[in-house]
């Protein structure tokens, strides 16, 4: 059968998988509610199960069929699911979902209830223990809203899908030509949950480079054979301050896959492989922390935490963004990501490629709160604010010698000296100094004391 004749749940299986891998679970399976209409009957209940390989790598997917009771969750398309996810925790394996569905099917009442139920259940055992990713084709209403929320990485197709718990005509003082809140560049750029947009080709692109990165599992290293140049020398980051163009340069042949990229943009998070080991990567793009960017922050480094996969960070930051809106929300997303660094056991280094000062220094992965290893550009400053700002409060005659003396205090080489900072560099040997840490660290091993788990 070509492509052109499979149904769009397995037309959108094929263009992920490698060709000829899918191999179908369940196919057979039938709703067993036929209260409402003998028509629910057809094989499948709606979704398409099984598992298939992509770029190699095994995974487990599921596929709803917008054509088939409109893609609805009902109790053996949600028990299809469930069962797809216990052999992926068995295997180790990535779970895809394809997801369009019109929500839970009404015919089926509390049994499509307890079947939305029964995927939040496996999602939640799975979390941790193998990467979960969501695509959104067509509409992820509802509950299906939820469990895409429990995935660990969400894509959507720009035109076409649509992800809420309400619909955009149900808000109060909203239309959907006003806001459409249900829309792709919505979602992306607002809500924190959406990692990229795209046509269905671009989605596909995404989807096996986000895979080719990580690992299947937990127990599992991402490393593959270094594709690049040990050596190589990283001089095209003279003068360099953008964030991404950083991150990229260090990367093994340049290629860096980028998370929520749209969203909270004066953060910037995705992976890289150093020397074939894939890394998870930490920078602000812009010189003030924001709420959104400090907590889109502390949900990755929580994820790489999980997978036991390395953390970068970039640090430049000189302080918070202070405004009304923002304020409410500072402590507590300076928290966050404070506990997501200082709880993480992984090998984490950090570079200051910038001045960075008060406790926006301190909560990007500081010496003080748990990095392995600290690297600066050797013309950084460290401190509690610039320094002629800070003459002005701590006054005397002469306010230029007092601001002179107070910077000799926030150079980056005073913090070497105090052992905040491991060794000063240049932005020359960045990739070196990294691959070279990563390389110390490689087994580390930090348990930490015995507890079921953080209360933050």
């Amino acid at each position: 059968m070509s492509t052109n004749e499979l149904t769009k749940a397995k037309a959108r299986i094929a263009a992920l998988a490698d060709e000829g891998s899918f191999v179908e679970i369940g196919a057979r399976v039938k709703a067993r509610s036929t209260d409402f209409s003998k028509d629910f009957s057809a094989d499948g209940d709606g979704v398409v199960t099984g598992y298939a390989t992509i770029a190699g790598k095994l995974v487990f997917i599921y596929s709803q069929d917008p054509d088939v009771y409109g893609g609805s969750m009902g109790e053996m398309h949600a028990e299809k699911i469930a069962k797809i996810y216990d052999m992926a925790m068995k295997m180790g394996a990535p779970v895809l979902a394809l997801v369009d569905s019109t929500g839970v099917r009404l015919t089926e009442a509390t049994d499509a209830l307890n079947g939305f139920g029964k995927l939040y259940l496996s999602q939640a055992k799975a979390s941790g223990l193998i990467p979960q990713i969501t695509v959104v084709y067509g509409r992820c209403g509802g509950g299906m809203a939820v469990a895409a929320g429990l995935s660990d990485f969400v894509y959507m197709e720009a035109d076409n899908a649509e992800l809420f718990v309400n619909a955009p005509n149900t808000l109060d003082g909203n239309y959907t030509e006003k806001c459409n809140t249900a829309k792709a560049a919505y979602l992306s750029e607002n809500s924190g949950m959406i990692d990229g947009i795209g046509t269905e080709d671009e989605i596909v692109s995404c989807v096996r480079a986000l895979l080719s990165v990580l690992p299947s599992n937990n127990e599992e290293a991402a490393v593959e054979d270094g594709a690049d140049d040990l050596n190589r020398m990283t001089a095209e980051l003279d003068g360099v301050t953008d964030a991404r163009a950083i991150i990229s340069s260090i990367a093994d042949s340049y290629i860096f896959v980028e998370t929520k990229k749209d969203y909270a943009k004066d953060m910037v998070t995705g992976f890289v492989r150093l020397d074939g080991v894939t890394a998870g990567v930490v920078a602000n793009a812009e010189e003030r922390l924001t709420p959104e960017g400090m907590k889109k922050a502390a949900a990755f480094v929580n994820f790489c935490d999980a997978f036991d996969i390395p953390l970068v960070t970039f640090n430049s930051a000189d302080g918070f963004k202070a405004t009304v809106s923002s304020e409410k929300d500072l402590a507590l997303a300076a928290s966050g990501l404070v506990y997501a660094f200082a709880n993480a056991t992984v090998p984490k280094i950090s570079v200051i490629v910038g001045d960075t000062y008060a406790s926006a220094y301190t909560v990007m992965n500081s010496k003080a709160i748990g990095a392995d290893i600290v690297y600066a550009v050797s013309d950084a400053k460290i401190g509690i604010m610039e320094a002629s700002s800070a003459a002005k409060i701590i006054g005397g005659e002469d306010l230029s010698d007092v601001a002179a003396k107070f910077d000799e205090k926030q150079t980056a080489e005073a913090a070497a000296g105090r052992g905040y900072v491991d060794e000063l560099i240049g932005m020359d040997t960045l990739r070196k100094h990294i691959l070279l840490a990563l390389e110390m660290l490689f087994n580390k091993r930090d348990e930490g004391p015995y507890k079921k788990h953080g209360a933050k």
